[in-house]
């Protein structure tokens, strides 16, 4: 990759799966629910080897029929939320794209027999520049986003995540963002069942993810069987880009970087390397 310095001259950048909040919940007046995420976010970018040379981020919030990454050099703003304060959807994040990166992104996933194509006009939805504009507020690393395959199948991205795994010991940050509970009707309603669920899922999700790679690899293949696995992702697109991060993590060891309790429902996140 053309912009990234030798792999040399710097430490493998770890895979990691952090949380992206409730839309533009960091720039609401919203008391005491985001605080905690919002610091872990700010001081994220501290607790990294060095500063990347490039961001690659899959976010739980684009799907498509075939592997798809940006490849704008000036990547626009998507404002995919809905019903809040009009300020919220004047928030600027000016980071660069990488169309270098995404043409290097494609052939790795080609060469691993993965389907993979480019959008030079696609942008940055709200789960890359919402947390980014915390963890990586000077706007100035290079941002490429790769979408999820839209069936959503946790191998699929698990072996997309091996063939990517490379990038990391060019400088390249591997940041998938989601929620590790993303049950939306069950989000906002106190309810003493549900935030049991919440935690018996987190409890298990915290012992896959840091299980030795093929145990892991297993684990999260088969999600569904943990428990109360359906009623914190009734649809799972906020889960399987931590299987893009465990896929790239290789034979590192997984360890849960955060925790917290938000409306009451258990959140992780965690990092590979």
């Amino acid at each position: 990759m053309s912009s990234t310095s030798p792999a040399t001259t710097h430490k493998r950048q770890p895979a990691v799966f952090i949380p992206h909040g409730g839309g533009p919940c960091f720039f609401m007046d919203w008391p005491d629910v985001w605080d905690k995420m919002a610091e872990f976010l700010r001081w994220f970018s501290h607790t990294l080897p060095q500063k990347p040379d490039a961001l690659l981020v899959v976010s739980g919030h684009w799907e498509t029929e075939t592997l798809t990454v940006t490849a704008s050099e000036k990547p626009e703003l998507i404002y995919d939320y809905y019903g809040f304060p009009e300020h919220t959807y004047s928030l600027r994040y000016p980071a660069p794209g990488n169309p270098a990166l995404a043409t290097q992104i494609c052939s790795l996933l080609k060469n691993a027999g993965i389907s993979a194509t480019s959008d030079p006009d696609r942008g940055l939805d709200h789960g890359v520049f919402i947390p980014f504009m915390l963890a990586f507020p000077d706007a100035d690393i290079p941002v490429v986003e790769l979408s999820l395959r839209q069936d959503l199948d946790p191998a699929f991205h698990i072996q997309a995540g091996k063939a990517l795994a490379p990038l990391r010991d060019q400088n390249v940050l591997i940041v998938s963002t989601g929620m590790s509970y993303h049950n939306l009707r069950h989000f906002m309603t106190a309810n003493p069942k549900t935030d049991q669920d919440a935690v018996a899922f987190d409890t298990w999700l915290d012992k896959a993810a840091c299980l030795p790679e093929a145990e892991r690899n297993n684990a999260l293949i088969h999600w569904e069987e943990a428990p109360a696995a359906r009623v914190v992702h009734p649809r799972e697109e906020h889960l399987l880009p931590l299987m893009v991060a465990a896929g790239a993590a290789g034979a590192d060891q997984g360890e849960r970087i955060y925790s917290d309790t938000v409306l009451g429902k258990a959140l992780s996140g965690f990092r590979f390397g």
